[in-house]
């Protein structure tokens, strides 16, 4: 790094590099790095160069014959000169003071202002015309960060229902770019869900998720690349009946139909522990599946299992918890202290399990499911009039208000479950 002192202060002195002449027309640049001291003239030259480097490679992007690359090189180099990239249009109804502060910023070479820096400052790069496609790639790119904590099928299930909006869209209105969808398009859109609820026999909750999820990826790739567009995304949610409440397994089915004698035989063995562990803990089945043998604890002077994120991110935090283990559930899963590898990372378990019960006989009314199990759970608990508070505990619950001290302990949630198991 090349420092020359001229009267009292430093100057960081170097050649361009030759990847750079279409952008900077310079052969060498001058920097006063306004210091008499050599150390810190050392230290701060590393920074000034770096930001010229980074300056002339947007302007490098700047020239792209890539609408995509030009606007996020324009948007950059706004940042990298301290101001927030806005269209012309913005830009031109700043404050007076403002708008001179971005004009003064434009780098002036050879009595001539840098083009490429004054279309980012003053907003005179177009925003690309990025499809509807292309803007769901987009949003996987900006939406990283919600999906590091997941699993491979937390990811799958989180992605999928996006996909199916977005090629929903696409089907109806083609893949145009977001710039020209229209509120006509939007409203299209809803027809087209109204009339598949008719002829299918479908709920308006699913349009809605649809709604939901387009719209989602819209305006994250609309916030998140600047384009400034103003979507014709509101008004589009259906009027949802009531939903539908899962029925519970009454206690008396559960004792003399799913366990009597040899009622399960022909379902596999770790489907089988998972149902029978529901039985006393009213855990969700995606939990229990996704154990890891550290996290049964059978050996424990309180016998549990303990939901933790242990590779993939869980419902809530609220769902972080330890569940003793008694009655039939402790005995299941005794055989399977190592978990379940069969589901771990797997989106099955409850459709094995419910393709088993119904061919079998085993569901109390067809509008029973595996997950009916967890109500039961919640009905013996509020039979039993166990405090709310311990009954959100054990089911992963949000509390509705402050959450105070440590709430109960193993052994006495142990002993509140053994009153209420099934044996």
């Amino acid at each position: 790094m090349s420092l020359k002192l001229r009267g009292k202060s430093y100057y960081l002195c170097r050649r361009v590099p030759r990847r750079f002449a279409e952008v900077e027309s310079r052969a060498a640049v001058w920097v006063c790095l306004k210091t008499d001291s050599k150390s810190v003239a050392e230290q701060k030259a590393l920074a000034v160069w770096q930001q010229l480097l980074d300056a002339w490679e947007l302007k490098v992007h700047g020239q792209s014959e890539d609408a995509e690359i030009k606007f996020r090189a324009a948007k950059n180099l706004a940042q990298a000169r301290g101001f927030n990239y806005l269209p012309s249009t913005s830009v031109a109804q700043l404050p007076l003071a403002e708008l001179l502060n971005r004009v003064e910023a434009i780098s002036v070479l050879e009595n001539r202002p840098d083009t490429i820096e004054a279309g980012a400052l003053l907003g005179a790069v177009p925003a690309p015309k990025i499809t509807i496609s292309r803007a769901l790639e987009l949003y996987w790119e900006h939406t990283v960060d919600l999906t590091l904590n997941k699993d491979d099928d937390q990811v799958r299930r989180w992605k999928n229902p996006k996909r199916k909006a977005i090629q929903n869209l696409i089907n109806l209105i083609g893949d145009k770019p977001i710039s020209k969808i229209t509120r006509h398009d939007m409203i299209e859109f809803r027809k087209w869900w109204i009339d598949r609820i008719k002829e299918e026999g479908l709920t308006p909750n699913s349009a809605n998720k649809d709604f939901t999820h387009a719209s989602s990826v819209l305006r994250v790739v609309n916030d998140m690349e600047g384009l400034g567009l103003d979507l014709p995304l509101y008004k589009l949610s259906l009027k949802d009946a009531a939903q539908k409440k899962r029925p519970s397994f009454s206690t008396a089915w559960i004792k003399e139909q799913i366990l009597k004698e040899g009622a399960l035989t022909g379902l596999n063995g770790e489907a089988k522990c998972l149902l029978l562990g529901m039985i006393n803990t009213g855990y969700r089945p995606s939990e229990a599946a996704n154990l890891t043998p550290p996290q049964i604890r059978l050996d424990a002077d309180t016998p549990h299992i303990s939901i933790e994120p242990v590779e993939r991110e869980l419902k809530s935090e609220a769902s972080r918890r330890e569940l003793p283990l008694v009655g039939v559930s402790l005995e299941a899963f005794r055989n399977y202290p190592g978990g379940f590898p069969r589901y771990r990372g797997k989106d099955s378990l409850s459709a094995t399990v419910n393709k088993f019960l119904r061919e079998n006989g085993l569901l109390e009314t067809p509008d029973h499911t595996m997950y009916s199990l967890r109500h039961s759970f919640e009905d013996r608990m509020i039979a039993a009039e166990v405090d709310d508070r311990i009954r959100r505990d054990l089911f992963g619950h949000t509390l509705n208000h402050q959450r105070y001290g440590q709430g109960a302990t193993l052994e006495h949630k142990a002993r509140i479950l053994q009153s209420i198991a099934v044996a």
